[in-house]
């Protein structure tokens, strides 16, 4: 255990997700949260005159990239440890911030309840990284050699429907389910009902794991 708390600061623009990582912080003794910003400027502006142990980012930020504000964190704090909370989880957004400085990395689906191990994981050394990261970052290692998975795609990939695609579509975007059905005019509990199918056909439990089998799939003609 740290001897004193670890001063934590967070970037995040969704008012409903940086609240929820705010919680996560106050709730664990060992955490002390100094700084949340909406925006990538205003965590660039506070941190030139703020220690800080450790920060979060999240990458989609409306003004100044995510991928800024870890470079800049490392010129004017080297010693911050910088760890992404980000929608995306793929190699294109999680190559770049390993690059930039981060030494973790995790996607948002399901690691709020988690938050404060992995900060304190984190501030001790470690690397803590969403299951789905560590895999793709495997898999990277091991070469461009083509992936089994290829060979024996799930038998439910080839018969999804328009609307299916869709939403795969904007839920790989970062778009809440609320958000979605907005965009599609439908409501949530209908965009809940085409993501269990979803979940059916690609044969994933979560809606990371869809996105990466979808991406390998060639089902995201846009990524």
């Amino acid at each position: 255990m740290p001897s004193s708390p670890v001063a934590v600061a967070l970037v995040e623009d969704e008012a409903e997700v940086r609240e929820c990582f705010e919680r996560a912080i106050a709730a664990n003794p060992q955490l002390r949260l100094l700084q949340a910003c909406s925006t990538g400027a205003a965590m660039q502006q506070w941190l030139a005159a703020h220690p800080v142990d450790v920060l979060l980012v999240d990458l989609g930020l409306p003004d100044v990239p995510g991928l800024e504000v870890i470079r800049h964190a490392r010129r004017v704090q080297p010693a911050c440890s910088v760890m992404v909370i980000s929608a995306f989880a793929d190699a294109a957004h999680m190559v770049p911030a390993f690059e930039a400085g981060a030494c973790g990395y995790l996607v948002k689906d399901g690691t709020e309840d988690e938050l404060a191990r992995h900060v304190l994981d984190l501030h001790a050394g470690g690397s803590p990284m969403s299951p789905i990261i560590a895999r793709q970052l495997l898999l990277r290692w091991q070469g461009p050699a083509p992936r089994a998975g290829k060979a024996r795609a799930p038998a439910g990939a080839d018969e999804l429907s328009p609307r299916e695609r869709e939403v795969l579509r904007l839920v790989a975007r970062g778009c809440s389910y609320q958000e979605a059905g907005a965009c599609l005019g439908i409501t949530t509990a209908t965009v809940q009902a085409h993501v269990r199918n979803l979940y059916a056909k690609l044969e994933v439990h979560s809606k990371t794991e869809a996105v990466f089998e979808a991406r390998q799939l060639g089902l995201l003609d846009w990524a």
